[in-house]
């Protein structure tokens, strides 16, 4: 009798550690791949050799945040026994993939990519950029291509680096023959959220975020200093939504859509003040987060059985990836004394 896994299409997804994920992030990707573990046979990564790329002078921060954000995914819903939480850098097939896509792109093709030129942009590595960095997108082609995977959850801001890994895949494919699959995008349904700053996005750098495991008190905190419209002096004047970062996470956790449209109304008008729909707002966003409190402080409390499920994934991971990598190195005529 076959394996449950092995009748279902496989997803690959994950994160950098280098802090505790957010509300955008569950937005972004978390949400999808607790609703699709379901349904797909799903591995997540936790980035650890990615977020060295740009955090290199500080890998005490990874190392840190790696379990930070494992209690993350749990707490969120992720189920260990549906899908595979694994560490990056413990998977050392994807270390040696990565050298062999080396060869199928050019440093012209690189420059091209418009994720890797706004992400280069927001990091200032304009005057300094570490190879590192500069070739990530490689290392996350190989990432998913040792995996098989045939979806990767994706925002439309990732859409370019899926298109260059299957490049790379459709590349390596023609030269050494059909060996790797061609990844399909899974686009999450809500766009990025904004930090409360009214940023283009949450970033734990800009500390404009909120966490998935913020307090009561740091959620009222981090609402109240949310952009709203700057146009308006009064509660009595009337009121833009759009652009107006409190109805943006009104829309992505308020279930009661009748009570966000009535507010809505009543803000354009100048019947509701600022104060008000942000009062709302930390209800609705603690309401949403308490159960994902309840279920970290359940998990923090015996650290080495989330250890266990990192160690067990990222066992199951090399499993999988040796089995790509004994492939790809026969097909490119390395598979030398056998």
């Amino acid at each position: 009798m076959k394996n449950l896994n092995e009748t279902k299409k496989r997803i690959l997804t994950g994160d950098r550690p280098t802090g505790p994920l957010h509300l955008g992030h569950y937005i972004g990707s978390l949400k999808n791949r607790v609703e699709l573990q379901d349904k797909y046979d799903e591995f997540i990564l936790i980035a650890d050799v990615q977020a060295l790329t740009d955090n290199f002078e500080n890998p005490e921060k990874v190392r840190k945040n790696v379990i930070e954000v494992a209690l993350d995914y749990l707490s969120v819903g992720i189920d260990p026994k549906k899908a595979t939480i694994f560490i990056q850098s413990l998977v050392s097939e994807i270390a040696e993939l990565t050298v062999y896509f080396l060869n199928l792109v050019t440093v012209s093709r690189l420059e091209q990519n418009p994720t890797v030129r706004q992400e280069i942009k927001e990091k200032g590595f304009e005057k300094s950029l570490p190879a590192g960095f500069f070739m990530y997108p490689i290392s996350q082609a190989a990432d998913i291509a040792i995996f098989n995977a045939d979806f990767v959850p994706v925002g439309e801001d990732q859409l370019p680096m899926i298109e260059q890994t299957r490049e790379i895949v459709r590349k390596f494919n023609k030269l050494y023959g059909k060996t790797l699959i061609e990844p399909k995008e899974l686009l999450s349904e809500f766009s990025r959220l904004p930090g409360v700053d009214g940023k283009a996005k949450m970033s734990k750098s800009l500390g404009n975020v909120i966490n998935l495991s913020d307090s009561p008190e740091i959620v009222k905190k981090q609402v109240m200093k949310m952009y709203t419209d700057p146009t308006r002096i009064r509660a009595t004047d009337t009121g833009h939504i759009k652009g107006n970062v409190v109805f943006t996470y009104h829309d992505a956790f308020n279930s009661n859509k009748k009570e966000v449209e009535e507010m809505k109304e009543k803000y354009k008008k100048g019947k509701i003040g600022d104060v008000e729909i942000k009062n709302k707002l930390v209800e609705v966003l603690n309401e949403f987060l308490e159960p994902i409190r309840k279920r970290r402080k359940e998990y923090e409390k015996d650290l080495g059985e989330v250890q266990n499920i990192i160690l067990k994934g990222t066992q199951k991971a090399r499993e999988a990836a040796s089995e790509t990598l004994n492939r790809v190195r026969k097909a490119m005529k390395i598979d030398y004394f056998k």
